[in-house]
C-alpha cells in the first residue's frame, strides 16, 4: 500500500552515527521474511539483510526478534484490513459483496503473493499454541473476518440475493475456513484461474 508520507525512525549505527529509516518499508520487508520463513525459521541475520539495518540498529529500534515480529504483525493486519475494506465497501447486494471478499482472498492466494503466504495464518499454525499475545491477536483477526462474512450473508438474505434457508453463522464459519485455507494452498504456487474457480464453486454452493 502506497502512502504519500511515511514516518521515519532514527536509530544509531554501531559506530554512533545516526541513521534514519522508513519504518513502514522496514516492516513491509520483515512481513515478507516472516511470511515466507515463519517465525522460527527467520534469523536476526535474515531480518537485518531484508530490512537493510545493522544488527545494532535493529536491536535499538525493536529490542529483539519477537518485538520485530509483533510490530510486523500489527503492520500487516492494518494493511490487510484497509485493503479488504476497500474491496468490499462498495454498493451492491450481499452476494456481490461476498464475491468481492472471496476474490480478494483468491487474488492473495496466487502467484508471488500467494507463495509469500499470510502472516496471520502462519502465526495461527506456528505461534498461537505457546504465545498468548499472538494467539489473542490471531483470534481477533479471524473473529472479525467471520463476523464480516456473516453480515454479508444476512444482507444477501434481506435483499434476496442469497437463499433464506442458508445458515448464516455456519456458512460464515465455512467461508472463513475456505479463505484461510486458500492462503495455505496458495503457498504451493497456484494459478489465478484455479483460485478464482474456487470462488465460483463456493458461491454456487450457497445457491
Amino acid at each position: 500500500m502506497t502512502t504519500s508520507h511515511r514516518p521515519t525512525s532514527t536509530v544509531s549505527r554501531s559506530r554512533g552515527r545516526p541513521r534514519e529509516f522508513d519504518i513502514d518499508q522496514a516492516l513491509d520487508r520483515a512481513v515478507e521474511v516472516f511470511s515466507k520463513r515463519g517465525y522460527h525459521g527467520t534469523s536476526i541475520t535474515d531480518l537485518t539483510k531484508a530490512m537493510d539495518l545493522t544488527q545494532g540498529s535493529l536491536y535499538k529500534a525493536f529490542k529483539g526478534k519477537r518485538a520485530i515480529f509483533l510490530a510486523a504483525f500489527e503492520h500487516y493486519r492494518a494493511q490487510r484490513t484497509q485493503l479488504l475494506r476497500m474491496a468490499v465497501d462498495t454498493t451492491g447486494t450481499g452476494l456481490e459483496r461476498l464475491r468481492n471478499v472471496l476474490i480478494f482472498y483468491a487474488e492473495s492466494a496466487q502467484g508471488a503473493q500467494g507463495q509469500q503466504g499470510c502472516l496471520v495464518v502462519g502465526s495461527a499454525t506456528e505461534l498461537s499454541a505457546f504465545d498468548q499475545y499472538v494467539a489473542e491477536h490471531v483470534i481477533s483477526a479471524l473473529t472479525r473476518n467471520e463476523s464480516m462474512l456473516a453480515d454479508m450473508i444476512r444482507q444477501g438474505q434481506q435483499d434476496g440475493s442469497l437463499a433464506p434457508h442458508v445458515d448464516c453463522e455456519t456458512t460464515a464459519r465455512m467461508l472463513l475456513c475456505l479463505t484461510q485455507g486458500m492462503r495455505v494452498v496458495g503457498k504451493t504456487g497456484r494459478r489465478r484461474k484455479d483460485m478464482l474457480a474456487v470462488v465460483d464453486a463456493a458461491l454456487k454452493a450457497l445457491g
